[in-house]
């Protein structure tokens, strides 16, 4: 099956050098995806909108005043390695650290970040062993619930941080059981990629 060709989005405001890099990032997905699965088998005709796109619309949502973010369950490197390609360009400030208990996974966002010369520290840990981040802004995508991962940013993210959770249709449940053990201040934006989607940013989380 071959791809559509892919037509920047005018939100997307990159330039052909990180549309390139991404590309690169797409190749390497494909290259090694059939030894370690890092995305499904009918993403993978579907690369740009279902991970890359997907992932690119969170680095806009990221604060000016941020120096370090904290990716939980990078995975494939959605949206990790993707906000770092993005960042390289027009925030190198942002220091960003990928967190993957996988060991495979993990050795490839190594070797992803080594071929496309980001700055980024990957910490191949369980999240819940990992010691606290103090970061200024937390991401995690198709991770957990958002009550698990409210956790996870409590322990991770500065008081005065934001987190950040891309969320499908059944982000009103989760926000719904999340508040019955966390408090916090929500801003829900719709996703530009799917009507039934969005992105969660949370503050001030603390528990009930």
């Amino acid at each position: 099956m071959n791809e559509t060709a892919f037509v920047q989005p005018e939100w997307l405001d990159v330039s052909r050098e990180t549309i390139d890099r991404l590309n690169t990032f797409c190749a390497l997905v494909k290259k090694w995806n059939p030894v370690i699965n890092l995305v499904s088998k009918p993403d993978i005709s579907n690369l740009w909108d279902r991970h890359i796109l997907d992932s690119a619309q969170i680095f806009y949502q990221i604060p000016p005043e941020a120096t370090t973010l904290c990716d939980l369950g990078s995975g494939g490197g959605f949206p990790g390695i993707v906000l770092a390609i993005i960042a390289a360009e027009s925030r190198p400030q942002l220091s960003i650290s990928l967190v993957e208990s996988d060991r495979r996974k993990s050795v490839f966002l190594s070797e992803a970040t080594r071929l496309l010369g980001l700055n980024v520290t990957i910490l191949t840990q369980r999240v819940d062993d990992l010691p606290p981040q103090n970061a200024d802004v937390i991401s995690a995508r198709a991770l957990a619930s958002l009550t698990v991962i409210c956790g996870f940013a409590l322990r991770h993210m500065n008081s005065s941080g934001m987190a950040l959770f891309p969320k499908g249709r059944a982000a009103d449940q989760e926000i719904t059981d999340a508040g019955l053990s966390y408090h916090f201040k929500l801003t829900k934006i719709q996703s530009v990629m799917d009507t039934e989607a969005c992105i969660l940013c949370l503050k001030d989380i603390h528990h009930v």
